[in-house]
């Protein structure tokens, strides 16, 4: 069966999915999440190729236009700027060798957007804009008033001839009347270049701009790259920093319904049809703060539940994990779990709170892998209310609430597992595209397909193989491959989509689990850290030195009272 409404995405309808299923309740094909992140990945860059083309084909039309007026700003204040600066614009007439834009170390690769040639080195024209170049140019040409708004960026300058250099930067910074607020230096990493300089300022949009193309026309800096403006990194996506800005991630990349695949089990049922759609409306219309709608379930619904409730409830004694039995035997102690209905998410959520401070938020349907990871950041799980067809009840093409409450729910109540996928969701904020996908799959293969060892046994802990137990027999036999799990090499695994996993990972314990992710998360190329502040419901990006200090602050304050708990623990009893 295909899992939760967790990190799958596509704009693509369902692949074919067959309504007969093999002998362990099981379909002969699922969706690869794999390949599906990866398509969505390929859509995100291909929209935003479009933006940035359309918006240098904008810039492009009027590039006659602003040279005019460039060159009459030249010429009006060209006593006023230093000999260094104007040399460093003729140097260009004479400079025959090309120059290429490298990125800076730190920062992702992109592709060279145009290289000047012999041929076109006096055509100049905004064609060539970077992406940020085209932020800043676009934020510039919405009024004379953005235009002269005093903004800071971070320009980055490699020099070819050393720190003889710097002097030009700094002349020309006071020639385009901008100020310097910070500057750094390195030794340079890249050949031919000698150091890396850094040059914090604010200055004027249309001076900026103008700065950054003079500056590249020069044989004595290797590169010039604008980084960010107005102190926003524009290679860093907006993410939630609240619980309540989830509101703005509920996006889904497919809304699969029955009615738009003839292989749906329920795509003939029209009364069934007519049921999703009412419960996915529900969930459309919620917000944060709200109490979890009531969905008064049908007999037909309640059966449904019976059928798969007794078959996990008689695998999972031999074959789930010891913190799954243990919080499963809880909820039928409170009278959640019972086979004759369906549990209400908002009793779920309230049990979960109790425990491990997670709660739920009602979903319509697949998520993006990004908005779904940025709810377990904020321990909130996005979980569909919607159930699966009564003619094949062992299996669904999507996730439904069956799989959500008795797949996850269970270990999102056992604290070391919740930390673990609250990590996950705090690693996903601000991640580029490309991590997600990696994000996504190490989640597949944990929190969805994962195993673990308990003694000398091999027991099942994701929730997709708790959920469907024809791939939960596969995955505990000898068939499969069992590898170690380590994030790095599970994060790149490929999925298999047409039968059953080749490979799974095996955690030697959740503790073990989180202690390998965290050092893998250390390794990726997110410029900042975060936390989240279950006081407040936020997520703080720890970015500054007072940030910082406050939290070792109430760190100390905490290890104090541990000491403390420890030495009256010590004390003899008199």
């Amino acid at each position: 069966m295909h899992t939760s409404a967790a990190p799958v995405m596509s704009i693509q309808i369902f692949q074919i999915f067959l309504e007969e299923c093999d002998e362990n309740g099981y379909p002969s094909r699922r969706r690869s999440l794999v390949d599906d992140a990866r398509f969505e990945t390929i859509v995100v860059k291909q929209t935003k190729q479009t933006v940035l083309d359309e918006a240098r084909a904008k810039a492009n039309d009027s590039s006659l236009e602003c040279t005019i007026l460039q060159a009459q700003e030249q010429h009006q204040q060209e006593d006023k700027i230093p000999q260094e600066v104007q040399q460093t614009v003729e140097d260009q007439n004479d400079d025959e060798e090309e120059i290429r834009m490298v990125a800076v170390d730190e920062l992702p690769q992109k592709p060279q957007e145009h290289v000047p040639s012999a041929d076109d080195e006096d055509k100049e024209t905004d064609a060539g804009l970077t992406e940020e170049e085209v932020v800043l140019q676009n934020a510039a040409s919405e009024s004379p008033e953005a235009e002269k708004e005093v903004v800071r960026a971070a320009v980055v300058v490699r020099l070819r001839d050393g720190m003889g250099s710097l002097g030009r930067i700094l002349k020309a910074v006071e020639a385009y009347h901008g100020t310097v607020v910070h500057l750094e230096s390195r030794q340079s990493r890249s050949e031919g270049v000698q150091f890396d300089v850094l040059v914090k300022v604010d200055m004027a949009r249309a001076n900026l701009l103008q700065l950054i193309r003079s500056l590249r026309q020069t044989q004595s800096f290797g590169s010039v790259s604008l980084l960010s403006e107005n102190n926003v990194n524009v290679k860093a996506p907006w993410f939630p920093k609240h619980a309540s800005e989830l509101d703005n991630c509920n996006h889904l990349m497919t809304k699969y319904e029955p009615d738009l695949d003839m292989n749906h089990p329920g795509f003939a049922d029209q009364v069934y049809r007519a049921r999703r759609k009412e419960i996915a409306e529900i969930a459309f219309a919620y917000r944060y703060g709200d109490p979890i709608p009531h969905i008064d379930y049908t007999e037909t619904e309640n059966k449904t539940w019976a059928a798969v409730f007794g078959r996990v409830k008689e695998l999972m004694v031999q074959h789930a994990c010891s913190e799954y039995i243990a919080v499963f035997r809880k909820l039928e102690d409170e009278k959640i779990f019972v086979k004759e209905r369906l549990p209400q998410l908002q009793e779920m959520s309230d049990f979960l709170r109790k425990n491990t401070g997670f709660t739920l938020r009602p979903a319509a349907g697949l998520l993006t892998a990004r908005d779904f990871l940025a709810s377990l950041a904020f321990r909130i799980f996005q979980s569909t209310q919607y159930v699966r067809h009564i003619n094949s009840p062992y299996h669904t093409p999507e996730p439904d609430c069956i799989h959500e409450l008795l797949g996850h729910m269970p270990l999102l109540a056992d604290p070391s597992f919740a930390q673990f996928s609250q990590e996950i969701g705090l690693a996903s904020l601000g991640a580029s595209d490309e991590e997600i996908e990696k994000l996504s799959t190490v989640y597949w293969f944990t929190v969805e397909f994962g195993l673990c060892k308990e003694k000398d046994e091999v027991k099942a802990y994701g929730a997709g193989l708790l959920s469907a137990y024809g791939e939960l027999l596969h995955a505990i036999s000898d068939k499969p491959e069992h590898r170690p799990f380590e994030p790095a090499s599970t994060a790149v695994q490929p999925y298999q989509d047409q039968e059953y996993q080749p490979i799974y990972y095996v955690a030697e314990s959740f503790e073990d689990a989180k202690e390998k992710f965290r050092r893998w998360v250390s390794t990726m190329s997110r410029p900042f850290e975060v936390r989240f502040n279950p006081h407040t419901e936020r997520v703080e990006v720890l970015d500054s030195v007072d940030k910082l200090e406050t939290l070792v602050s109430q760190l100390n304050t905490e290890v104090l009272h541990l000491t403390n708990a420890i030495a009256k623990l010590k004390q003899p009893f008199c």
